[in-house]
């Protein structure tokens, strides 16, 4: 394997995901910290590969892709693994998934970490509509851990595919982040979604990504604020 890619990524942020696919493809890739306290995703240069301003890129022999869904998918499919084959009974059930967990679930828990980015209203109307986004995001994970046991093989953090991938980064956010605001999460809830939390933190790919993020020991289990050896998580 000599093909090999740049992620561009931000500790502690969606591209966390992708490290995790990339290391557990064993395929070479190197990094390009994107600043965040420097607002370095809205650069020029960085624009020119991601028109949306958004973290991560990955950088390709067919050219820059962003969109996380979309980055596991091209990878998965490129490197014939973390996914059913397209002609596979599971592919199915392997993109509904994905698409939810990228479209529906992803989304709505940006809306925790930002709210006013998706209303002008006071510090009132934010807190009601995070406290709406965090009613959604429960009746989401209810979904998916009934899907886990459903679709096991889907949900595996011992031999993990691009939606164990996804879910394990997205359940530590949902523990850590806003500071002030994670009371109402407890991963105990979803027991299924617990034991895919960690299976990952077995994996080799999570150890790579620990030493290179400062994620702590239960990077999604038990997770603390990350500590990373460079860059800011902020």
């Amino acid at each position: 394997m000599t093909q090999s890619y740049r992620l561009h990524y931000a500790p502690d942020n969606a591209s966390l995901i992708i490290r995790l696919a990339l290391e557990e493809l064993g395929v070479p890739y190197d990094t390009a910290l994107v600043d965040r306290a420097a607002r370095a995703q809205r650069s020029p240069d960085y624009l020119r590969l991601n028109p949306m301003g958004l973290i991560p890129v990955l950088e390709t022999p067919d050219g820059p892709i962003f969109e996380t869904g979309a980055i596991l998918l091209w990878l998965a499919d490129r490197h014939g693994a973390l996914i059913p084959a397209p002609d596979a009974p599971g592919r199915g059930a392997a993109l509904k998934w994905l698409f939810f967990v990228s479209n529906t679930l992803h989304p709505t828990l940006r809306m925790t970490f930002y709210p006013d980015a998706y209303t002008d209203g006071d510090a009132d109307e934010q807190a009601r509509l995070r406290a709406h986004a965090q009613v959604r995001i429960k009746g989401h994970l209810d979904k998916l851990d009934v899907a886990a046991g459903d679709h096991p093989d889907l949900f595996n953090g011992d031999r993990p595919g691009i939606i164990a991938l996804y879910l394990g980064p997205i359940l530590r956010w949902m523990a850590l982040y806003p500071e002030d605001h994670t009371a109402w999460f407890d991963l105990y809830d979803w027991p299924r979604l617990r034991a895919l939390a960690l299976g990952l933190e077995r994996r080799a790919s999570t150890a790579a990504a620990i030493r290179a993020e400062g994620l702590g020991p239960h990077p999604f289990s038990d997770p603390h604020p990350a500590d990373p050896p460079e860059g800011s998580a902020t």
